[in-house]
């Protein structure tokens, strides 16, 4: 016996329209989508219907994990703390970030994330997790062991993106010297001179690996079908070098002519949903609202605060006249569905998956007041 419901009296969010209606849902699909009178079924008194949210890059799982330096939580309560917080978000699939790649005290050692992705498969055995969760490799490229990291998950079917990064100083996030000495000294306490240490150090790796590593990493990912993702890039010719590389994720571009470009040769340009809440970057890049006026902004990824992923459409539609709400929904469902090849959901459409969110805003800060997973309601 086929399992149905109806949800009724919703403002349905369609990728090119919001229309008053109804949704029903057939065995975890959605079945059919009626205009006009509502009909019998679950009220949704006007609230919004909108596609689960699709994350596509999160640091939150890490948060919880590592919540303090040197403290490390029981792996499938850190799971669960970060799934809570993600569906009652709005988000129906996650790609949690497990970072690979290790230098001096920075990152996890070998093994430590291979864990972390074991716990995922056990708590998704286990039916304690609501989102979907698969996994993106956030791969230093710069540090010495990324590749033999990276073999932990030659066989793992839950990676499905892979970003290549490479933070040394003087280019891309940190383009000049204030961010990386913050970050770096002034965070650490170091003296002037144990900072240029660092920082000669952090050069040498990176002129010593970041390229094969790149190169190694890019293939092995085409190789198994799995997308690939830039980060920080800050030039044209970093943007050039990325579509070399296969990349179909331009995450986080830290200059204009770098997003203008990765857009204009097909990539979807993320950018972070804190950053177009509170309007400008944490890190003294460009701010995303303002690629979001020049009709360069694709992707919005909530980063390392989960309710902004709801929160920044809003923004977004509510305070540039050229994106509607269709379209600002669509930077955080249809687009990065499309991006990383999640063609059963992402939209409110016959036949893809029933993932759902009851959004209730009139003005100010939305409230999620429901959401299903696959027919389910999971909040």
């Amino acid at each position: 016996m086929s399992n149905e419901q109806v949800l009724t009296n919703a403002r349905i969010v369609l990728e090119d329209r919001i229309v008053d209606g109804s949704v029903q849902i057939r065995d975890g699909r959605i079945a059919d989508i009626s205009e006009g009178a509502s009909r019998a079924g679950e009220d949704f008194e006007g609230d919004y219907l909108l596609p689960g949210l699709i994350e596509l890059h999160t640091d939150h799982l890490e948060a919880h994990y590592s919540p303090r330096p040197g403290v490390r939580w029981l792996k499938i309560a850190a799971l669960q703390a970060h799934d809570a917080q993600v569906v009652t978000s709005g988000i129906t699939t996650v790609f949690d970030c497990l970072r690979l790649g290790t230098d001096e005290d920075n990152g996890f050692p070998k093994g430590e994330m291979r864990s972390m992705a074991d716990a995922l498969a056990k708590a998704k055995d286990e039916g304690r997790l609501r989102a979907d969760h698969l996994i993106h490799l956030r791969c230093e490229v710069s540090t010495a062991d990324v590749l033999d990291q990276f073999e932990d998950f030659q066989n793992d079917p839950q990676v499905r993106l892979v970003s290549l990064m490479d933070h040394a100083p003087g280019q891309r996030q940190f383009q000049t010297m204030d961010q990386y000495t913050l970050y770096y000294k002034t965070k650490r306490g170091l003296s002037d001179e144990a900072f240029a240490a660092f920082v000669e150090r952090q050069l040498a790796l990176s002129a010593r690996y970041a390229t094969p590593h790149r190169t190694a990493l890019a293939e092995a990912c085409i190789l198994r079908g799995i997308a690939i993702a830039s980060h920080d890039d800050a030039t044209t010719d970093h943007v050039e070098e990325s579509i070399g590389y296969g990349v179909r994720l331009a995450e986080f571009p830290t200059s204009f002519e770098a997003a203008e470009a990765s857009h204009r040769a097909g990539l979807s340009v993320l950018m972070g949903a804190p950053n177009v809440v509170r309007g400008k970057s944490h890190s003294g890049n460009i701010a995303a609202r303002d690629l979001a006026e020049c009709g360069v902004l694709d992707v919005l990824s909530s980063d390392y605060v989960p309710f902004s992923l709801i929160h920044a459409p809003f923004v977004l539609a509510d305070e540039i006249e050229t994106i509607d709400l269709p379209k600002a929904i669509a930077m955080v469902t249809a687009t990065p569905a499309r991006t990383v090849g999640l063609d059963d959901r992402g939209r409110i459409a016959i036949g893809l998956r029933a993932d759902i969110a009851r959004v209730h805003r009139r003005e100010g800060v939305p409230v999620v007041r429901s959401v299903w997973r696959e027919g389910r309601r999971v909040a």
